[in-house]
């Protein structure tokens, strides 16, 4: 499958490394609430191989509550500014709030990645136009309080597939450049173990709609319920999805671990393009 054009300025495939500046996200909350730490630690993500570093002051695991966009803002600002000022990696700001992504871009990233595909602030579209950066619109069920309550689709595969297909349409209608959009299917948000082994066994039919795709696995509950392990136990079975993500077309990886699955996409895609170069 060809690479969709795009305006997201890094090669790919990628990995993108998380910082999570909360207190309560499911995997890492609390390591990185201090902004030298955070820093330091999205510093060492670009460092290891991390093309896109996704700074996040809200967390969205299931059962979170949301925080005020005051709060947001006095979490991240600092973070971007201080790793924009260390790296060339590109910025993601991992917010659902126009305000925090007008504070993120001032502060120096380049990208949004909005949980909600642009439901959550009606603002947040023209932001994203205006400025011309690169847009992640995602799929959840529900809220990040309640979305692991019993969901429940009638083909979760169709369903994700028609919700992102609108979303884009929408950002597009909005003025946000198609070239300038991906799209993530939301593992784990809003959906079972089922549920998310289909997603990624089919995300070449997502990769049809044309965007690049996200694949968001990192370290989540169905890899636990796979393994038996806790969260920090969940890095081979993440780097298994990395790769198995690539053959079915996901082009960029966000993950909390960034060195082996950097390593594993690099063996994957040399694999997988080998002697095309001779064609």
């Amino acid at each position: 499958m060809s690479t969709p054009r795009t305006t997201l300025p890094v090669g790919l495939p990628c990995v993108m490394g998380i910082v999570n500046v909360t207190p309560d996200s499911f995997s890492d909350g609390g390591l990185f609430a201090a902004p030298d730490r955070a820093v330091a630690h999205g510093l060492a993500l670009a460092g290891e191989g991390a093309a896109i570093v996704d700074v996040g002051g809200e967390s969205t695991r299931p059962g979170s509550d949301p925080v005020s966009p005051e709060l947001e803002r006095e979490r991240v600002q600092p973070v971007i500014a201080g790793i924009a000022a260390g790296c060339r990696a590109l910025i993601s700001i991992d917010t659902m709030k126009a305000s925090v992504v007008r504070a993120a871009l001032d502060a120096g990233a380049g990208m949004v990645n909005d949980v909600s595909a642009l439901r959550a602030d009606p603002e947040l579209a023209g932001v994203v136009a205006d400025a011309g950066c690169p847009l992640c619109l995602m799929h959840m069920k529900g809220a990040p309080k309640t979305m692991q309550d019993d969901p429940v689709y009638d083909d979760v595969v169709d369903e994700v597939c028609a919700f992102l297909e609108g979303r884009l349409a929408a950002a597009v209608r909005a003025g946000v450049s198609e070239e300038a959009i991906l799209l993530d299917p939301g593992i784990g948000f809003g959906k079972t173990l089922a549920h998310n082994l289909l997603l990624i066994k089919h995300l070449d039919r997502l990769a049809a709609l044309g965007r690049p795709i996200v694949l968001g696995a990192s370290r989540k509950r169905f890899l636990g319920a796979l393994l038996d392990v806790e969260e920090a136990g969940r890095v081979a079975g993440t780097v298994a999805t990395t790769v198995l993500g690539l053959t079915r077309g996901a082009l960029v990886f966000r993950v909390h671990d960034v060195r082996p699955n950097f390593e594993a996409l690099r063996v994957a895609q040399a694999i997988l393009s080998a002697g095309e170069e001779s064609r």
